[in-house]
Parts: structure tokens; C-alpha cells; sequence
């Protein structure tokens, strides 16, 4: 048996998701690269960023501790096939947030291959059945396009403008859970 150094693994207390193309599961230190690459880029405009690097270091162990804190949080995307980290997925209740949200950030190179809107229904389904979520919001900002899209494919519908940290912002909402 081969024992994970603490670089290599996962928090404990997270669960594993898999699918037929990824593995949701919990954060590792290897992990960072990708995050920070993610979050210094422009396509975190919408969750925050860019970030600097120290940014996100403290961003990406908010994330690690919003599962203590709460019991739930995003889990880290991999491929299945390639190990490759393709972004975050899973439910973040923010202070200010009005409820739980499910939320996803895909990387670089893994867009338009179906894996966020696979990672968001199995994290949805968890939340539904795991955590007695059972129809979870969205905020999303009303440029961006590519979440919109996403969250219809989804089944969810917009139900009213919001502001999160300052800014204009849509609340979806999501089928209850016999929608999944």
C-alpha cells in the first residue's frame, strides 16, 4: 500500500464524486498551479479576478476551509482519463450570499466538451441528496454568456437581478430536485 505524502492528498471529510469523465473530489497543494493560472487570467473576471498569485493562495485556502467551516464547498474537477486539473465545481455559501450557490469555474483548453455542465449536475445531485439542498441558486453576471448558457442547459431560469459584491448580478434558480 502507498501512502499520500501531504501534498498529494485530499482533505478529509470531502467526498468523491465521479462521473463518466471526472472525478470531483477535494483539494491538493498540486492543485495550486492551475488555480492560480486560472485566477490571474481574465477569465476570472466574473469570480473575483485576476488575481494576483498571493491572492490567489488565500482565495484557494478559503476554498479548502469553506468545507470545514461548513461542510460543503467546491470540489476540485479532474479528468478522469488524464489527471488533469479542468476547474472547480460544488455549492459556496459567502458571507452576504442569500443562500447557497452552486457554482463552476472551468479552465483554460476544457471548455465546450460538456465536462461543467457533468461536474454541476453531480454536484447539484449531491447537494439535493447529501445536504438537503434540493434547488440551488446561481449568481450569475449578466455578460456572462457562457454561465448563462450553461445554467439554462441546467434546467435553471433567471428569477431576479441581485448585487454581489457591488456588482449587478443575476440569481438563477435551479429545478428542485426531482429535476435533476
Amino acid at each position: 500500500m502507498t501512502s499520500l505524502s501531504p501534498a498529494s492528498a485530499s482533505p478529509a471529510g470531502v467526498p468523491v464524486i465521479e462521473t463518466a469523465e471526472l472525478v470531483l473530489r477535494g483539494y491538493r497543494e498540486a492543485d495550486f498551479e492551475a488555480f492560480a493560472a486560472f485566477s490571474a487570467s481574465p477569465r476570472a473576471c466574473f469570480v473575483g479576478g485576476p488575481q494576483t498569485r498571493w491572492e490567489a493562495w488565500r482565495s484557494f485556502m478559503a476554498a479548502i476551509g469553506h468545507w470545514g467551516l461548513r461542510g460543503y464547498g467546491m470540489w476540485i474537477v479532474e479528468c478522469r482519463d488524464t489527471g488533469q486539473v479542468a476547474g472547480r465545481v460544488g455549492v459556496m455559501m459567502n458571507d452576504g450570499w442569500l443562500e447557497p450557490e452552486l457554482a463552476w469555474h472551468l479552465y483554460d483548453g476544457f471548455e465546450g466538451r460538456g465536462l461543467a455542465w457533468q461536474a454541476a449536475r453531480a454536484a447539484r445531485a449531491h447537494a439535493a441528496r447529501h445536504w438537503g439542498m434540493p434547488a440551488l441558486i446561481s449568481y450569475i453576471d449578466p455578460a456572462n454568456t457562457r454561465s448563462r448558457r450553461l445554467a439554462e442547459r441546467l434546467g435553471a431560469r433567471p428569477e431576479r437581478d441581485v448585487e454581489v459584491l457591488s456588482r449587478p448580478c443575476q440569481l438563477w434558480r435551479h429545478p428542485a430536485a426531482g429535476g435533476l
